[in-house]
């Protein structure tokens, strides 16, 4: 997996650097919303950032899909490669806008993450794209595409599993209430099973109580800190945000928040949700430094909005479909995100 530290460090670092709040573009209201998935449609699979190149590899994502009783569609480019990215930023773009001309697609699947979404987004043709709504899914790098469609296409995409994700069953039927259903779930995560007095598996940190209503935006943290400053972020008044990473150490977390707070969104939102941050810690132990948990403290508590830990959103075996755009409600008591509409039409 590429190191997106190093790829996205520049353009990281200068808005914080300046200290002053970006110029956000204003995000569209949700006028369509996607049409719902059923049995039979064909979804265009895409790889927007990262390349996956083996063909044992693609052969399961494609039966996958196939297992969800979809039909897959692979974009032309899908088995490219150019460097870690899979194909040229212009391929990989013109592959994104194919499927969104296509009548056939009705939806369009990230293979995976990694990086390279923001290389594409000049390239991305927003009116058409805004013409033909069509469910977009995928997480990790594919943050860059949810942004810039809450921004610029106006309706819903969905930040869960990629193609080529593990599906364990709370992912499928997460992933199936919302987008084939079109139900309005209660997010809640599971306590473990371990045999111990108290569970620390699946266990809620709140770091302000309390409930909040809002658009739901977000994804992971690096990849939003780096379009800091671009015209490809939404607008975040009111916003319940929700943010996942992994392998980022805990300085680089307080890092990318203080950009956040400095560029103006942290203190916007209405609510806080932060996923999982698998392997978040510092290789040299982090002896007399910050836990993740103290870190997030810092800076959610002092917001005064609901805000906690813990939620199945990240790079983990199994996570929640989250609709980016939709209105949610977050209880940051109980540690729950009850989504309050319908994410398709």
């Amino acid at each position: 997996m590429i190191d997106r530290r190093t790829a996205i460090q520049g353009l990281g670092a200068l808005s914080a650097a300046l200290a002053l709040p970006p110029a956000i573009a204003a995000a569209p209201a949700p006028t369509r919303k996607p049409p719902r998935l059923r049995a039979g449609d064909t979804v265009g699979l895409v790889e927007p950032a990262g390349f996956t190149d083996d063909e044992f590899d693609l052969a399961l994502i494609v039966e996958t899909v196939k297992a969800m009783g979809l039909v897959p569609k692979p974009a032309p480019h899908l088995a490219d490669r150019y460097g870690y990215l899979a194909g040229e930023d212009k391929a990989r773009a013109a592959d994104l806008n194919a499927m969104y001309a296509d009548k056939s697609v009705r939806a369009v699947f990230a293979v995976r993450g990694g990086w390279g979404c923001a290389r594409i987004l000049p390239y991305v043709d927003f009116g058409l794209i805004r013409a033909n709504p069509k469910l977009l899914l995928g997480f990790s790098d594919i943050t860059a595409l949810h942004l810039a469609f809450a921004a610029r296409a106006g309706f819903t995409t969905i930040h869960g599993p990629n193609a080529a994700s593990s599906w364990g069953k709370l992912s499928w039927d997460a992933f199936r209430e919302i987008a084939f259903d079109g139900a309005t779930p209660v997010y809640r995560t599971p306590q473990g099973t371990d045999d111990r007095l108290v569970q620390r598996s699946g266990s809620i940190r709140t770091f302000h109580p309390g409930k909040a209503s809002g658009r739901l935006l977000g994804g992971n943290l690096t990849v939003l800190a780096a379009l800091m400053g671009t015209p490809y972020l939404p607008d975040f008044d009111g916003a319940i945000l929700f943010l996942e990473d992994i392998g980022e150490a805990e300085y680089r977390i307080d890092r990318m928040l203080t950009q956040l707070a400095l560029g103006g969104v942290l203190g916007r939102v209405a609510g806080v949700v932060f996923g999982q941050c698998t392997d978040c810690r510092s290789s040299g132990g982090n002896l007399g430094g910050f836990s993740l948990s103290q870190v997030l403290k810092q800076h959610l508590e002092p917001l005064g909005v609901p805000a906690f830990q813990g939620a199945l959103i990240g790079h983990i075996p199994n996570q929640f479909s989250i609709p980016v755009g939709i209105r949610a409600e977050i209880d940051a008591t109980a540690g729950t995100i009850t989504i309050l509409e319908s994410a398709v039409a």
